[in-house]
């Protein structure tokens, strides 16, 4: 699979992606408690091929350089219903640039056009309001709040859904 946006290019992880998924994700503590992921503290232990060769995420990238700024994954929810859940992540260092928005908009547009879904759900920690307003702004409308739904970095979360 291959999205563009007018900025950014969504597709398939490559091998080559391991120190930009590196240094935007998986190393990022600002990321870390934004969006469930492990942290990894060195890029020669970081297991990167298990993320290889998956349907489930796709690299967000610089449609000028290739650059992985961020990733968005698929989450199945209830195959009869045909509803699944997104969720997407970017490197601190694109914040605040409408990226996420316009990569999760696309994507979302995308779902429905290959009638892949016919629900598609988000959800954000609590205090997370950016990942609120890119939900917001991709259409998406309030669903409901799992309160304690799970404990991460050592505390309660609670997760707002879209």
């Amino acid at each position: 699979m291959q999205i563009e946006t007018t900025r950014l290019i969504i597709d398939d992880l490559k091998s080559s992606d391991k120190n930009e998924y590196f240094i935007n994700i998986s190393n990022n503590e600002k990321v870390l408690e934004t969006f469930i992921c492990n942290y990894e503290k060195d890029i020669d232990s970081f297991n990167f091929e298990k993320y290889l060769n998956r349907d489930d995420i796709f690299a967000m990238r610089m449609k000028a350089s290739k650059k992985l700024i961020g990733i968005i994954v698929l989450l199945p929810i209830n195959k009869e219903k045909k509803s699944i859940e997104i969720g997407y992540c970017i490197g601190s260092d694109y914040w605040n640039n409408g990226y996420t928005s316009e990569a999760t908009k696309t994507f979302i547009d995308y779902i429905f056009d290959h009638n892949l879904a016919s629900t598609i759900y988000a959800s954000h920690f609590k205090e997370n309001i950016a990942s609120q307003k890119v939900m917001i702004k991709c259409g998406m409308s309030y669903s409901h709040t799992n309160v304690n739904e799970l404990v991460y970095l050592g505390k309660p979360r609670d997760l707002i859904y879209y």
